[in-house]
This record gives C-alpha cells, sequence and structure tokens, in this order.
C-alpha cells in the first residue's frame, strides 16, 4: 500500500504538478493508523509513504514509530502483518538529524528522486524558477541527503537506498550515464522511470517517453549489464553490472505494461483509494475510518471489497491502442502529487 501524506510539495516537477495546498480533509494520525491495521490484516505486507513530499508532513517519524506494533512477528512469517515500511522522497529535506530519526522511528527504506546531475537539468526537471543557481543548491541538498542517509544506516548494498529518476525524451534523456555513473560510485540502485501520463495537467504525449529498452541500450553500451528480470508483482526490471558495480532497474509503465500482477493500492492524503496509477476514481474511505470504532469491520470489508472487484488495465489498453494505430480519447486521471506515484 502507498498511503499519502500530504498533495503538497517543494518542488514543481511538470511531470508530476503538485499542488501548493492540501485537500481539506487531510486523514488524521489516528485515521492513517487504522487505515495501515485494515489493510495488514487483509494480508498488506509493505507500506510506502509518499506524498507530494512527505518530508512536509511534521508527523513522520511519529507516525512510523506508531506503525511498528503492526510489523509481523519474525516467528510467524505467515502471520498477517508488515514487514516493510519505506518512504518516497525528493531529498531536499533529509537533514541529518531526520535521517537518523527516521532510522531510529523503524523505517526501513527510503527512494530518493533526482534526474539530473547539473544545475540546469535539475532546475528544468524540478520545476525551479531560479535556473540553474537553484538547480545547483537543490543537486547538492539531494547529494547530501544520499549521505545522509546511508550513514543513518539505510544501506544501498541491502536496498535500503535507492535512487529514482524520471526520464523524458528530449527533456532529460542526456541524462542516462551521468545519472548512471553518479550511482555507480555511490554504490546505488538507480530506478529509470518512464514519463507517464499520470494526471491531466502534465502535458504527456507519447512521443516524450524514452523506452526503457532504449535506456537500457545505451547505459550497457558503456557499461555491459547482465539481465535479472522483474520479480512477481514488482515494478521494476533489474540488471547488475558486469563488473560488480551495483544494479540498474527500469520500470516500464509504458512501453511494458505489468498490469496482470500489480498488487499496489494507493491511499491519497484525504483517504480515497485508487487500484490504479492511471484510475480516473476512486474509493473514499473517509466513512468507514470516521465512523464509530464499533464499525471497524466495515472498514475491513470496504478494503476487501474494493480489492476483489479491481479490474485496471488502463497501460495494457493503451499499448494496445497504441500499437493497433486506434486512436482512442484520454481519460481524466488522477493527479501524481495525490496519488504519490
Amino acid at each position: 500500500m502507498r498511503l499519502s501524506l500530504t498533495a503538497r510539495c517543494n518542488l514543481a516537477c511538470p511531470y508530476c504538478c503538485p499542488d501548493s495546498h492540501d485537500p481539506p480533509e487531510l486523514l488524521t494520525q489516528a485515521e492513517r493508523l487504522q487505515l495501515v491495521s485494515a489493510a495488514s490484516a487483509l494480508g498488506f505486507r509493505r507500506l510506502r509513504l509518499t506524498g507530494g513530499e512527505p518530508l512536509l508532513h511534521r508527523g513522520l517519524e511519529e507516525l512510523v514509530a506508531a506503525l511498528q506494533p503492526l510489523r509481523s512477528a519474525p516467528a510467524s512469517p505467515g502471520e498477517p502483518g508488515l514487514n516493510e515500511i519505506a518512504l518516497t522522497t525528493n531529498g531536499v529535506l533529509l537533514s541529518v538529524e531526520r535521517a537518523q530519526a527516521l532510522r531510529t522511528a523503524g523505517l526501513d527504506r527510503i527512494s530518493v528522486s533526482l534526474d539530473g546531475t547539473d544545475g540546469a537539468t535539475v532546475a528544468r526537471m524540478a520545476g525551479l524558477a531560479g535556473g540553474p543557481a537553484a538547480g545547483e543548491t537543490v543537486l547538492e541538498k539531494v547529494l547530501a541527503a544520499l549521505d545522509h542517509a546511508a550513514a543513518a544506516g539505510f544501506d544501498p548494498a541491502a536496498g535500503a537506498l535507492k535512487l529514482n529518476a524520471v526520464i523524458a525524451r528530449g527533456r532529460n534523456e542526456d541524462q542516462l550515464l551521468p545519472l548512471a555513473q553518479l550511482a555507480r560510485q555511490r554504490g546505488i540502485e538507480l530506478r529509470l522511470i518512464e514519463f507517464m501520463d499520470v494526471g491531466n495537467r502534465n502535458g504527456w504525449q507519447p512521443d516524450l517517453v524514452l523506452p526503457a529498452t532504449e535506456m537500457v541500450r545505451r547505459i550497457g553500451a558503456h557499461w555491459p549489464l547482465v539481465p535479472l528480470g522483474r520479480q512477481a508483482h514488482g515494478t521494476a526490471s533489474r540488471w547488475r553490472y558486469r563488473d560488480g558495480a551495483g544494479h540498474l532497474a527500469v520500470v516500464a509503465s509504458i512501453s511494458a505494461p505489468f498490469c496482470g500482477d500489480c498488487d499496489r493500492l494507493r491511499v491519497t492524503a484525504d483517504g480515497v483509494a485508487y487500484t490504479c496509477l492511471f484510475a480516473s476514481s476512486g474509493l473514499d474511505l473517509k466513512p468507514w475510518l470516521r465512523a464509530s470504532a464499533a464499525a471497524g469491520g466495515n472498514l475491513n470489508e470496504g478494503l476487501h471489497s474494493l480489492w476483489s472487484a479491481r479490474h485496471d488495465r488502463y497501460s495494457e489498453q493503451r499499448a494496445q491502442g497504441q500499437s493497433s494505430g486506434t486512436v482512442t480519447t484520454q481519460r481524466p486521471h488522477a493527479e501524481m502529487a495525490y496519488l504519490g506515484g
């Protein structure tokens, strides 16, 4: 389950287009705990905290600590409970103190987003008005965040620290090799993400997509790669560098959809559940969350019914339409900043 804590962000990446304000009815901390408890009882094992930018949520560390009793007991791997609590962040606010506080609270993994290795590219991809100088400032903070996370115990060699990058043709495709070099030098797995048509305001067009196979080909031409495949229910296909300098992964939601075994449930900061990143509508969980404690079972039933009835195949349908030359009207989607990616 991916749980958004806020729709706000301190950056303005044009592929995400975050809002400057939160929806009016944010979930409370108690409601978030109730929701995660119900989900874990139904079999959800992994939780990712997202935004917007989740580090803008002042109660983040307290939430992570409060989730610890929901973990599955090591001696009972088959029992309901969380196995992993992760975080996706742009890293700008990940100070030494916050990295350590999150680790102490019980966070397992951090994924940091960075779409370029120079000030001009970072400014363009992060929607910064200050140009290259502003981009350099953000870049320095994100690189420092990687250091802070590693020092706090998020070991990249164990997969506890990863680097995400959205690649768009003609915008930052020249950053493929520099990003790969950066990740190799730091021993961090780089995850390259195709530019996706999430939301209604990011100007997505098919010709802006650089296919994952092309990304891998370009990087593999410089540093030979050995394919590892995609795990069941995983979003990323992975490779290892033949010279032993770590791993590379790609998320090919556009060019190679994986709808058939997707197991993600996304819940917005105001409690609306979506069974697909490209969904046009979701199920508002607040009526159950805000009912009396005696109605707690209804929340479990609502989640179970939502999950059992899911039939999302948008990425596959898009791909089929493109391959057949069929022109379809793109349906409205929920915004990326609400769904947390």
